[in-house]
């Protein structure tokens, strides 16, 4: 092994301080830290409700410590909202998560393209609303669209979640076509 260029090594007065190995990072933790944040980043996605950091921590499967540590973070992110104090409970914050959806369509398209995209969901949606003769899919009774036409339950409600799935993509393009700058979209079409 090659000794390190000169100024690489430690100065006689560095030498006569001794680090802080207690403070150093134990090379297992510094290989499963993303895994652990990756860890607690499903398990706050998977919350359906405010949930303590000791349901969290038994989530990710992870001590209560971490579990405090990331979620903390993870609040100063946005990526969760603290909802009590006593106990302390953290709920997902939904908005974030549309928030960088919009984020990934902006920065991964051009607005040609999502204007394309618009086109296509928009022509879908209006395709759905003359198949169910209604204004939204909340508004359609699953069995009794399916006693109507003939079709099995499932088949409507497998209809049914696509058209809500149809305008959830149309209000992510809307967004991101409103929150986009004049002409700053284009990334790709600038290239």
């Amino acid at each position: 092994m090659e000794d390190p260029d000169q100024d690489l090594k430690a100065t006689d007065g560095e030498r006569s301080t001794a680090p802080d190995f207690d403070a150093l990072v134990s090379p297992e933790e510094l290989v499963r830290g993303n895994r652990t944040r990756d860890d607690f980043l499903d398990a706050v996605l998977g919350l359906d409700s405010p949930a303590t950091i000791d349901e969290i921590a038994n989530h990710a499967d992870h001590g209560r410590d971490a579990a405090k540590e990331y979620l903390e973070w993870f609040d100063r992110m946005g990526i969760v909202t603290r909802v009590t104090d006593s106990p302390v409970t953290y709920e997902r914050n939904q908005e974030y998560l549309i928030w960088r959806q919009v984020q990934q369509l902006r920065e991964q398209y051009t607005t040609d393209d999502l204007l394309e995209f618009l086109q296509t969901e928009t022509e879908q949606d209006e395709i759905y609303r003359e198949t169910f003769d209604a204004e939204s899919p909340e508004t359609v009774s699953i069995s009794a669209h399916a006693a109507d036409t003939d079709r099995s339950i499932e088949s409507v409600w497998d209809a049914l979640s696509a058209w809500k799935t149809t305008r959830r993509r149309i209000t992510l393009l809307e967004r991101a076509l409103a929150s986009a700058p004049d002409g700053t979209t284009d990334r790709h079409a600038a290239a």
